[in-house]
């Protein structure tokens, strides 16, 4: 499957492929980003599956690294699926996601019904 555009809420929006390429860091992430361009996409969406174990691992700055890419760029990011049971093994993730959905860059949402709710209420 490949990744798609699709417009939620009036946003067009890259809808990743939950068996494309690991999202490993900014290298992969500046891939992402010349796609999401080549498709007039304003955000990402990537399933948790794209997601290395590195990425949960704030320590590792791979998060960070990635984010920071789609922000240079003005590219929102969201992250679809249950990363609970990430959020359960560290509360630095549970405040880092915690934040990230109150802001207007990253949101980590449970599925696109979810996206969709989101940018509809911007």
């Amino acid at each position: 499957m490949a990744d798609t555009l699709r417009h939620l809420a009036g946003t067009p929006v890259l809808i990743c492929a939950p068996d494309g390429a690991p999202l490993r860091g900014e290298r992969d992430a500046t891939d992402l980003v010349g796609d999401a361009y080549s498709h007039g996409a304003a955000w990402i969406a990537c399933p948790v599956e794209r997601l290395t174990g590195e990425f949960f691992q704030l320590s590792t700055g791979i998060a960070g690294g990635i984010v920071q890419k789609f922000a240079t760029y003005q590219l929102g990011f969201a992250v679809i699926g249950d990363v609970s049971h990430h959020t359960a093994a560290s509360s630095a993730l549970r405040d880092f996601v915690r934040e990230s959905n109150r802001g207007t860059q990253l949101w980590f949402v449970a599925d696109t019904d979810a996206l969709l709710a989101r940018l509809a209420r911007r």
